[in-house]
């Protein structure tokens, strides 16, 4: 599945996409290069979702938690600065990705060992004419 964002204009479009094709999933990993736009479709798709928290990069944090807006927690982790895996399990790692709840992870390889099996890929790339191409792998 995939959907072109021609401008930010496009965003609530674009999450409110999202947003219908996560079916069951709740472990989503976006991947893209430095200054892809993960963060900002993250945010994006937070307020689709009714968070009315402000919703920015965990990057010094690691996790953010947000609240949906029927009262669901969804954590947003950034991995990049993540020394190893062993800080993820140190900090519950695993108590998040098994909680039920929507865990949007940026950086995720950083942990793929300790991820599930089964989780969806987001990726974020710029296509020819600088638009953003959103793809979900499943």
């Amino acid at each position: 599945m995939e959907f072109t964002i021609k401008s930010l204009k496009q965003l609530p479009e674009a999450a409110k996409w999202f947003v219908q094709n996560m079916g069951n999933d709740t472990l989503f990993s976006f991947e893209g290069v430095m200054g892809a736009g993960k963060t900002t479709f993250i945010k994006a798709i937070c307020e689709e979702l009714g968070v009315r928290d402000v919703v920015n990069s965990p990057t010094f944090a690691i996790i953010n938690e947000y609240t949906s807006g029927e009262g669901s927690p969804i954590y947003h982790f950034d991995f990049y600065r993540i020394k190893s895996p062993q800080e993820a399990i140190d900090f519950g790692l695993n108590d998040y990705l098994y909680s039920k709840n929507l865990c949007f992870m940026e950086w995720a390889q950083e942990v793929e060992a300790l991820l599930p099996d089964h989780y969806v890929k987001v990726l974020i790339a710029e296509n020819v004419r600088g638009e953003r191409v959103v793809t979900l792998k499943k």
